[in-house]
């Protein structure tokens, strides 16, 4: 299929994307090995399935910025960043236990999320489990599928602390870690890059408001992970930690 789409071809790619989501059996379309994409017409086929689910009764909560930390770009082999569509109804709270049939291939990372305020400006400051469905059916992957896929989140887990306006994360020089069944399988800075958080929410905003979309007080954003993406079974307890700091936890158990 050539990557110069229709509106109809777009509104029929977005119908089926939405389907196989819903089916637990994301992005079947890129297992056509003639199947090509441009990255416009990603966020063009993301942005319809998210009209779409807000028809059908959702609200989204805000946007998660991806690929951009040296353990996910190293693991998927491509350079962001990228954008994807948050949604209340996707939102955990922590310590919940997740049923893993409910998603394709589970797979978690840690990282930190922003609250923005009334004045657009970063209200509070924490850390999440952001929650993914690991599949990538092109033979490359690619940032288009990553891109139609909704950066491939299936929603996040939040910390009790989401609430309070605290922006003491902010600095550069804390630590960020992950443990898994009480192993330690990752910990490093904050954010995802050395231009820190300002850079990223600055692309994210040209992002947004070059498919006519804007950022909106009390969005949440994911800012990316310094982390990589670890899948988990039945039976794990997930623990992310800010200077050895309990914060946000899930356990997986179906």
């Amino acid at each position: 299929m050539s990557n110069h789409l229709s509106s109809y071809e777009l509104e029929e790619l977005a119908v089926r994307q939405l389907s196989d989501y819903q089916s637990k059996n994301p992005g079947t379309c890129f297992l056509d090995p003639d199947f090509n994409l441009d990255i416009t017409s990603a966020y063009k086929i993301q942005d319809i399935v998210t009209k779409m689910r807000v028809q059908n009764g959702e609200r989204v909560i805000g946007y998660k910025i991806g690929c951009t930390g040296p353990g996910t770009k190293s693991q998927f082999g491509m350079d962001g960043p990228i954008r994807g569509t948050l949604f209340a109804g996707e939102v955990r709270q922590n310590g919940v236990s997740l049923n893993p049939d409910e998603f394709y291939n589970l797979s978690i990372e840690g990282e930190m999320a922003v609250r923005i305020g009334k004045n657009f400006q970063i209200e509070a400051i924490f850390p999440v489990i952001e929650l993914h469905n690991f599949i990538f059916r092109s033979k490359n992957k690619n940032l288009s599928e990553l891109i139609a896929n909704n950066g491939i989140n299936s929603g996040l887990v939040l910390p009790d602390i989401f609430h309070q306006q605290s922006k003491k994360y902010t600095r550069h020089n804390g630590i960020l870690s992950l443990a898994i069944n009480g192993t330690n399988v990752g910990q490093a800075g904050l954010w995802p890059n050395d231009s820190g958080l300002e850079l990223s929410l600055n692309w994210l905003k040209n992002n947004l408001a070059e498919y006519g979309i804007q950022l909106m007080p009390n969005d949440i954003v994911l800012a990316g992970t310094v982390l990589g993406l670890y899948p988990v079974n039945n039976g794990d307890e997930v623990l992310v930690c800010v200077d050895g700091q309990p914060e946000v936890s899930c356990s997986v158990k179906n």
